[in-house]
């Protein structure tokens, strides 16, 4: 197939599919694997290639034709425009040198190491959701909270910061306007330029601190610009995505019943319970944009030099060519391949933290609220194609 025989499909036409995009995404995957698309505002305008099939999206993800850096095409994402190069924003070898910086500070050892951190912050998050009543918005007392508070106390964040820092990020993620606006992305900047100086100024044992003093064997150390950018994505990432996975995980258990007492009954399904709920509604809905450095086949259709293209994560993971039923929730299902994280070089560095929150949060609430469930039908969903999940969960116990 060339590219002038693909028919434009308009996602935003679709009724319904911010709350359901699964519905739409499974429609596509029946005809191609890859569709020429046009997302919802504030990304109407543009012509996109998304990726919907299994095989392909992991592919796509370890293409080395496509790259993540736009200024290959003479213009700059905001990320690269406002923030600085990050690990989601560079190729091979600046990447390499980037990700090597970083991943001496996320080695298994070190995050198992916050285990119980982690849990004293649960363990404190539930015990002021329980005294408040018998129901409550899980996001707020609980999704939201947990990796904030873990990844801000990591880099060093002032608690009085982080409300406001939370408004930045999410404006970041998901506008909340239908004309894409820079303001957000400029305060971003500017707050992690004063928090970076600060600690400079009067470092402390967290990580920003580290990466400042970070130095490789051969005196290679981030950039200014490199600090900022790796400051921005580890906060970011380091919480939005938990956050969802945390309360899209909880939303599939309550509407799963047996699912949810299976788990009950035997606690070591709960490994499986998370990967399941990565694979059935990961926190990532699409990944972050990749650009065509050359014309370029993918499934059969040739994506000419200079395009985008959108690997849906959310839409590999139920793709029945990979997956048994895969619109069933199933914590006894062997996940294996689930690209909730991503794949190839650009793999998650959050990812053992991620699921270490997931699963100190699910373990703790299932054990503190025997009777949890759902408070009412859960509506408002988060808008965009990069972050799928709840604003909030009403749940009861």
């Amino acid at each position: 197939m060339t590219d002038g025989e693909a028919e434009v499909v308009d996602l935003g036409a679709y009724e319904g599919f911010t709350t359901d995009p699964h519905r739409v995404y499974a429609t596509l995957r029946t005809h191609a694997p890859l569709h020429r698309v046009r997302f919802p505002p504030p990304d109407h305008e543009h012509v996109h290639y998304l990726v919907v099939g299994h095989e392909e999206a992991r592919a796509a993800l370890a293409d080395p034709r496509l790259t993540k850096s736009a200024a290959h095409l003479g213009f700059a994402t905001p990320d690269e425009e406002w923030i600085g190069p990050h690990l989601l924003t560079v190729d091979p070898p600046h990447h390499t040198r980037l990700r090597s910086l970083v991943a001496r500070e996320f080695t298994t050892r070190r995050v198992q190491a916050l285990r119980p951190r982690i849990q004293h912050i649960t363990d404190g998050l539930l015990d002021a959701m329980l005294a408040a009543g018998d129901r409550a918005d899980l996001v707020e007392a609980l999704a939201l909270p947990l990796p904030m508070t873990v990844i801000c106390e990591l880099l060093g964040v002032p608690e009085i910061d982080r409300a406001e820092f939370h408004r930045m990020s999410a404006e970041s993620v998901t506008p909340t306007t239908d004309v894409w606006d820079s303001t957000v992305y400029a305060e971003l900047a500017a707050y992690l330029d004063a928090l970076i100086r600060a600690k400079r100024k009067a470092p402390g044992d967290d990580l920003l601190s580290a990466l400042i003093r970070t130095r490789a064997e051969d005196g290679d150390r981030l950039s200014p610009e490199e600090l900022r950018g790796m400051a921005y994505l580890l906060l970011v990432a380091g919480h939005e995505t938990t956050v969802h996975l945390i309360t899209n995980t909880v939303h599939a258990l309550l509407t799963h019943p047996r699912q949810l007492a299976a788990l009950r009954a035997d606690t070591d399904l709960l490994d499986g319970a998370v990967e399941e709920g990565l694979r059935y509604d990961g926190p990532v809905e699409n990944a972050t944009y990749r650009f065509t450095t050359e014309p370029t086949e993918i499934a059969g259709t040739w994506i000419p030099e200079g395009s985008v293209v959108v690997v849906g994560l959310t839409a590999a993971d139920r793709d029945p060519e990979k997956y048994a039923a895969p619109d069933e929730f199933d914590i006894r299902r062997a996940p294996q391949g689930h690209v909730a994280f991503g794949h190839g070089i650009h793999f998650c560095l959050g990812a053992p933290l991620a699921r270490l929150e997931g699963r100190i949060a699910l373990a703790s609430l299932l054990e503190r609220c025997p009777g949890l469930a759902l408070d009412g039908t859960p509506t408002d969903w988060r808008p965009g194609l990069l972050i799928r999940g709840l604003r909030r969960l009403d749940v009861r116990w």
